[in-house]
């Protein structure tokens, strides 16, 4: 029997040929469908980079279109600085972005597709493979008060700290974020309350108010904290928003704290005032200075109410500067313990200089942790910002480390163990050694907020 050769060549060249178009496709699948997984990751990370310049670029400007405006222009550039054009031979098209106003919450739309040329692929009559990404980011409504310290250890540092405050402040939106601001040195004093039904904050009085700053007087980080949380406390329960935050800012660990001293109904000891000590005990005379007022940052006490340090012979045992003279030692104003055996001892003794030292420093140091911890039990996020060589070195009657207190405020992860509560809101801590590291720090904490705020 004879074999038909050539029609069984004929066959072999259809099935080879049929087979080739297979693995040709085959082939360009594999080979495509792995481009568009790297043009697809490229496009999602360029639409998210893009998402959150445009929640960052909505901060800027005076009215809701030329936040609008902003915020798309953000978008676009990061978007093109993220997906160059030609990006393996493809071709991107960023869609346009969706900005969308509720109240307090700005929600930021942002597509994007790209196109490329197909390879091996086109066997098959494919031209193009095209690939899309999508994100959101959702940023909340913020209630936030700056703390800045302008203590007479920063005078060399004035403008330095002027311009950071300011810079950091433009970081926030000033239609629908609510911003208070306020300083303290001795006292405390409030620049911009916040607002407490409408949104929005007022750059320019806050601007101008920073370029007003004078520098001087003592470290009473517990009266700029006390005031920070009783403004976010003055907006009511049902209309606070989602994200509530304090910026404190300080240079040194603090020396100084307010209450009613007493006796405080007899002599000239009839006001609150805040008493600050010395940074290191002196050789002679009195650790302490006299009453400050509380309401400013460095200013005592007229002499008709100034209470001489001569006359103060014990502390209170909580502190009750922002109760009547009449409730200063109410149990209902029983908050923040002033004699304490924890997290360090104090007593009430003010006899000998070296007591006097000793307690201040002691409880100056409590009332902060305390009215931090308070302010994070409800739910308050607090960010603190150190700067200079001062909050490195061992000082007080302890020997601590200055900036250690600023982290246990902030209740960051390097806090100490003894002040750590991983349950509560964890903040961050940013530490400037100079004042050319001020302003990049402040901008450090700015993203972060914004970026829990998303």
């Amino acid at each position: 029997m004879r074999i038909p050769h050539k029609r069984q060549g004929g066959q072999v060249l259809i099935m080879v040929a049929l087979s080739a178009v297979v693995l040709i496709a085959s082939v360009g699948l594999a080979v495509d469908s792995a481009l568009g997984y790297f043009v697809k990751a490229k496009l999602n990370a360029a639409v998210d980079s893009a998402s959150l310049a445009a929640a960052r670029g909505v901060t800027a400007g005076s009215s809701e279109e030329e936040q609008r405006t902003n915020a798309r222009q953000s978008a676009k550039e990061f978007f093109d600085i993220n997906y160059p054009d030609q990006f393996l031979l493809s071709t991107p098209t960023l869609n346009p972005v969706g900005v969308t106003f509720d109240k307090g919450i700005v929600t930021i739309d942002v597509s994007a597709t790209a196109s490329l040329p197909v390879s091996l692929m086109g066997v098959l009559g494919f031209k193009t493979l095209n690939v899309a990404a999508t994100a959101q980011t959702i940023r909340k409504d913020l209630d936030m008060v700056l703390v800045m310290d302008t203590s007479g250890s920063l005078a060399n540092n004035a403008d330095a700290v002027r311009a950071a405050g300011k810079s950091f402040l433009n970081k926030f939106n000033s239609t629908v974020d609510r911003v208070g601001l306020l300083h303290f040195a001795s006292g405390a004093q409030l620049d911009l309350p916040i607002k407490t039904s409408d949104r929005g904050f007022d750059r320019t009085q806050a601007g101008n108010a920073i370029n007003g700053y004078k520098f001087g007087g003592g470290t009473n980080y517990s009266e700029g904290m006390w005031n920070a949380q009783d403004q976010l406390n003055s907006i009511s329960q049902n209309n606070r928003s989602s994200l509530r935050v304090i910026v404190f800012f300080s240079d040194g660990s603090p020396s100084a704290f307010s209450s009613y001293f007493f006796p405080a109904t007899t002599g000239n000891c009839t006001k609150a005032g805040a008493l600050a000590v010395y940074d290191d005990l002196p050789s002679s005379g009195f650790a302490t200075d006299g009453l400050y007022r509380i309401n400013a940052s460095s200013a005592k006490l007229t002499p008709e109410t100034y209470c001489t340090r001569n006359l103060i012979s014990e502390l209170p045992t909580w502190y009750n500067a922002h109760n009547l003279p009449a409730q200063a030692d109410d149990p209902t104003a029983r908050e923040f313990p002033i004699v304490t055996t924890t997290p360090r001892a104090v007593s009430k003794d003010m006899s000998t200089r070296k007591l006097q030292w000793t307690n201040m420093h002691r409880a100056s140091r409590n009332l902060a942790e305390a009215m931090a911890s308070k302010a994070r039990l409800e739910n308050t996020y607090i960010f603190t910002l150190g700067m200079g060589a001062a909050l490195k070195a061992k000082a007080g009657p302890d020997n601590e480390i200055g900036e250690d207190l600023l982290r246990c405020m902030a209740n960051t992860a390097d806090a100490p163990n003894r002040c750590r509560k991983p349950a509560e809101p964890v903040g961050l801590y940013c530490y400037a050694a100079t004042e050319s590291e001020l302003s990049p720090c402040f901008t450090r904490l700015a993203s972060a907020i914004l970026r829990i705020s998303k």
